[in-house]
């Protein structure tokens, strides 16, 4: 038999003996002050322990009177979080793998080739398709070009502004009236933005990448970047991970590679890339590409306006989804000083980094695994709560939230967002007045 917790009621603790399930959904440590811990005496400090572990301790009762393994709980999110964090452009971008995890690999991998032992490699690592991903990179495909046609539609009805001297984005009415503008010109302005209208890339930032025939071939060298297109590293994503695409064709391997250590011992040779895209038709690659968007979709009917809002609100979450799922697998690099991506097993060799350091390196870039939001990046954007009313001001920024882009655009479009944006956007927050700011704790 199980003793009843002391901070669970005893008809909570009865109920549950006769068939109803508790389920502990979260506990929080009580937190007391470093005053009130060594000025009070110990017997008040543990019946304060005790009622504080009573008070925070949460539990929620299933209805069910025979709960099974399937049993299923609503995921709480946090009341408000912190907005995103500004990396420093004077400094690398941390690793999302730990320094120490990516060192004891290393060593791994040094002694296997030391050894003359071959590196043990699963797909996609040896160049094979994984077969349960190929659905999923078909779905990030089509959601892809539903959220291109979606905002493409929306912006017709949803004003967005752009800093023509900085990266800021506002969705309003009219631009905001904060003073964070970080562009050549900003002290003549007094950090004042410039705002003009807003396009496509503004919402959804391109983020392109080399298309590669064979991914594990030859690496891309600096005189020879010209013989490669650029496309948006989602396609690219897709197609390494099973999509196929005419225009785009990449080579399917049947037989694993080989590696000891870093070096290749067995690709299968080298195959000539077809370029079968040199005489096909540019139409069919359109859809793929944000470019002139605005132009081939036409402004939607006002009532269509929320059911568009929708589609894209879900083919955004889609495509977010997707490539998290993908990227999970498949190797995705992105330098750690500027914005550039490369899909692939290693980065390519192009000198064409020019931000911190890079006379240091000879523009050449500082490869490191990459992260969803360098992939298919969030770009947050202050949210309005009355897209009619006033601008937003320096004063009450604090008191502002920030959502996504796109998410930002649906939301004033009528569509329905998910839970998790919402903390973020700090929906429970009062505004003050100006006047007021200085009252508020």
């Amino acid at each position: 038999m199980f003793q009843k917790p002391p901070a669970v009621s005893s008809a909570l603790w009865n109920s549950s003996q006769k068939g109803v399930c508790l389920s502990i959904v979260g506990f929080k440590r009580p937190q007391l002050s470093a005053l009130r811990s060594y000025t009070i005496g110990f017997k008040f400090k543990h019946e304060q322990l005790h009622k504080d572990i009573r008070n925070r301790f949460e539990t929620v009762v299933c209805a069910s009177q025979n709960p099974g393994p399937n049993s299923t709980f609503e995921k709480s999110y946090p009341q408000n979080v912190d907005l995103p964090p500004i990396l420093p452009k004077k400094k690398k971008k941390p690793y999302p793998i730990p320094l120490k995890k990516i060192q004891r690999a290393a060593r791994k991998d040094k002694k296997l080739a030391e050894m003359g032992m071959e590196k043990p490699l699963d797909p996609p690592k040896n160049g094979l398709l994984v077969p349960e991903l190929i659905p999923v990179a078909y779905q990030v495909l089509d959601a892809w070009k539903i959220l291109i046609r979606g905002v493409a539609q929306l912006m017709h009805v949803i004003p967005v502004y752009g800093c023509s001297e900085c990266s800021e984005v506002h969705v309003a009415q009219t631009g905001h009236c904060i003073q964070n503008c970080l562009g050549p010109t900003s002290a003549k302005r007094r950090s004042f933005h410039a705002w003009v209208k807003g396009s496509i890339n503004d919402i959804l930032i391109p983020i392109e990448s080399y298309h590669l025939f064979d991914p594990f071939g030859r690496r891309i060298k600096h005189e020879t970047r010209f013989e490669y297109d650029r496309i948006p590293a989602i396609v690219e994503l897709c197609i390494q991970a099973g999509v196929d695409i005419p225009e785009y064709p990449s080579r399917r391997r049947t037989k694993p590679i080989r590696m000891i250590g870093k070096k290749v011992i067995d690709r299968g040779g080298y195959i000539e890339e077809p370029k079968p895209w040199r005489t096909a038709s540019p139409s069919s690659l359109v859809d793929l590409d944000t470019h002139g968007a605005a132009r081939r979709f036409p402004p939607p009917l006002s009532s269509d306006v929320p059911r568009i809002a929708q589609e894209t609100m879900d083919a955004y979450e889609t495509v977010r989804y997707g490539v998290t799922k993908l990227m999970k697998k498949y190797t995705v690099k992105a330098c750690g000083y500027c914005s550039e991506v490369h899909v692939g097993p290693w980065g390519h060799n192009a000198k064409l980094c020019g931000e911190f350091k890079h006379q240091w390196r000879d523009g050449k870039h500082g490869w490191q695994d990459a992260t969803v939001d360098e992939v298919f990046p969030s770009n947050y954007v202050w949210h309005v709560k009355d897209p009619k009313g006033p601008p937003l001001r320096s004063a009450l920024k604090r008191f502002y939230g920030k959502a996504p882009a796109v998410v930002e655009v649906c939301l004033l479009a009528g569509a329905k967002i998910p839970e998790k944006y919402k903390p973020m956007m700090r929906l429970d927050i009062v505004i003050p007045e100006t006047d007021e700011t200085n009252s508020v704790a």
